[in-house]
């Protein structure tokens, strides 16, 4: 039985160059394949993996020798945790279009299916070096995890820190995932304060909730990672109950502002006579103020631990580092453990 599709799902919405691969189909049968693509892809979005995957194998089941259903349904099958099938249909998809785009999850599968050593394999192969920045980065995350799968700690860090994006501090497609991959890396390693710092970094970078950073960084530290925007809306809040507030009183009777006209004029009247009075004032206070003049030789008279000492600034004092979540680098001193044995020189 065919798992239902919503009323509103047309083939329409999947891509163009999807579609495209599946004009091979006849009319009706590429239709259907599209929809439960489609359907497939906003399970995802949902983060009902398991339903996602069951639209996926109906798509397979009409056209298991088209790439991108292949692709869809080795993606499903990763969300779902089907680990085996994932790979496998993603070997295929890889097959029939030749793509390497595939490999960073084809990696994490070796790793959830207990194969850290195949994973790395993958990692090291002609094929990745293939691969975009944004692959190799991903194939990376995946390298850190499938180290400490291994229990090589220490390498788990370095892996990640070699990649040049971590120290960007610009946004990027990457950066969420990557700056949390480092604070896990670096938590599992037993660095609990930088990893803290860097969970706290995951955080500003992941504006869709794609990790679970500010979590992790609750945990670490005991601090709550505030949402601005429902900030905002508080103020917001007061800001309209405040003029509501004001509203009302423009609103008082007409006596009352009547009375409020003549308070002022009274406190004008008061105003000018305030004003004649301190204006003599002033002239017998410049009158004193002439008399309590004093050299700077009287503050010579004075016994020393009466006087204010100046702060006095220390030689090796370093300016205080700007607000954030800690420095832009960790580096902790752990050597290049992925390098080999440095070779033996010549006798």
């Amino acid at each position: 039985m065919l798992p239902e599709l919503e009323a509103d799902i047309t083939a329409e919405e999947l891509d163009r160059d999807a579609r495209g691969e599946l004009k091979s189909l006849p009319g009706d049968l590429a239709e259907l394949v599209a929809k439960h693509l489609v359907a497939a892809t906003r399970a995802l979005a949902a983060e009902d993996a398991e339903k996602a995957y069951e639209h996926a194998k109906v798509a397979r089941r009409f056209a298991g020798r088209i790439g991108v259903v292949r692709e869809a349904v080795g993606i499903a099958a990763y969300h779902a945790g089907q680990y085996a099938e994932a790979l496998s249909d993603l070997r295929a998809a890889r097959r029939m279009t030749g793509s390497e785009a595939f490999l960073p999850i084809m990696a994490d599968c070796e790793r959830g299916m207990g194969r850290p050593e195949r994973a790395l394999d993958l990692v090291k192969s002609k094929e990745a070096e293939r691969l975009d920045r944004a692959g190799k980065i991903e194939l990376a995350i995946v390298e850190s995890g499938a180290r400490r799968d291994l229990g090589q700690l220490d390498a788990a860090v370095v892996t990640l820190q070699r990649l040049t994006e971590l120290r960007d501090p610009q946004p990027r497609e990457w950066s969420a995932r990557l700056a949390f991959a480092y604070a896990d890396a670096l938590a599992a390693a037993g660095h609990a304060s930088a990893a803290a710092d860097w969970f706290g970094r995951a955080a500003s970078f992941d504006e869709d909730g794609e990790t679970d950073a500010a979590e992790r960084y609750a945990e670490l530290t005991g601090a709550v990672i505030e949402d601005i925007e429902e900030d905002e809306g508080d103020f917001d809040d007061e800001f309209t109950a405040d003029a509501s507030d004001d509203d009302d009183l423009d609103k008082e009777s007409p006596e009352s502002a009547s009375a409020e006209d003549d308070s002022d004029e009274d406190d004008s009247d008061e105003d000018d006579d305030f004003d004649e009075e301190s204006a003599s004032a002033d002239e017998d206070s410049d009158e004193d103020s002439d008399e309590d003049d004093f050299d700077d030789d009287d503050l010579d008279d004075e016994p020393a631990e009466k006087r204010a000492a100046a702060p006095v600034k220390a030689e090796n004092d370093k300016p205080a580092e700007e607000a954030g979540f800690g420095p832009a680098f960790i580096e902790p001193d752990y050597g290049d453990v992925l390098d080999g044995p440095a070779d033996k020189p010549e006798a």
